[in-house]
């Protein structure tokens, strides 16, 4: 039985939420999201709540597409009333990021610096030269763009130079002995 499954997607007030044939659409005060569920699993909204129910509990690719479905839909709900953030630290000499227009401009170490296209729908904000926060509506685009910049120069266990998330830990390791 899926545990997450079970429980409803809540709605906050200032959210609307609609369920027609196969796909979920939610308004919230930061835009809107649609979710298209697959055939395994029934969608009801009820009393300001989405229940996700199993057509049959045979089969595990059923339970899973359950709890599945459930959490896509709790982001959505999420994403247009809230929306969602992840926060990068940048360490080391010389590397730094600054925002111009549409671009993600880094300077990683490389001969060249580094430039990203921000997707639409994102938000990214630097306060200072070695901080960068990527937020939007949609959690998968956000943590996806997130981890397209991490992988650019990921922290490596000697120094701790590279990218990481908040409040990553990074284990670091002992160089070299004489």
């Amino acid at each position: 039985m899926s545990r997450v499954g079970k429980y409803p997607v809540i709605i906050p007030a200032g959210v609307t939420v609609s369920v027609e044939n196969g796909v979920v659409k939610a308004k919230g005060k930061l835009g809107e999201l649609t979710y298209s569920y697959a055939d395994d699993v029934e969608v009801k909204l009820e009393d300001g709540k989405l229940w996700v129910h199993p057509i049959k509990q045979e089969t595990g690719i059923n339970r899973a597409s359950w709890g599945t479905t459930r959490a896509r839909l709790n982001n959505i709900v999420k994403g247009v009333h809230d929306g969602f953030s992840k926060k990068l630290e940048i360490n080391g000499v010389g590397y730094k990021a600054q925002v111009a227009g549409k671009i993600l401009k880094m300077s990683l170490g490389f001969s060249h610096d580094v430039d990203f296209e921000i997707p639409a729908g994102l938000k990214v904000v630097c306060a200072t030269p070695t901080n960068v926060e990527i937020s939007g509506m949609s959690k998968e685009e956000v943590g996806q763009f997130a981890a397209v910049v991490r992988a650019k120069r990921p922290p490596e266990p000697y120094k701790g130079k590279g990218i990481k998330y908040e409040g990553e830990f990074i284990l670091r390791k002992e160089g070299k002995k004489k």
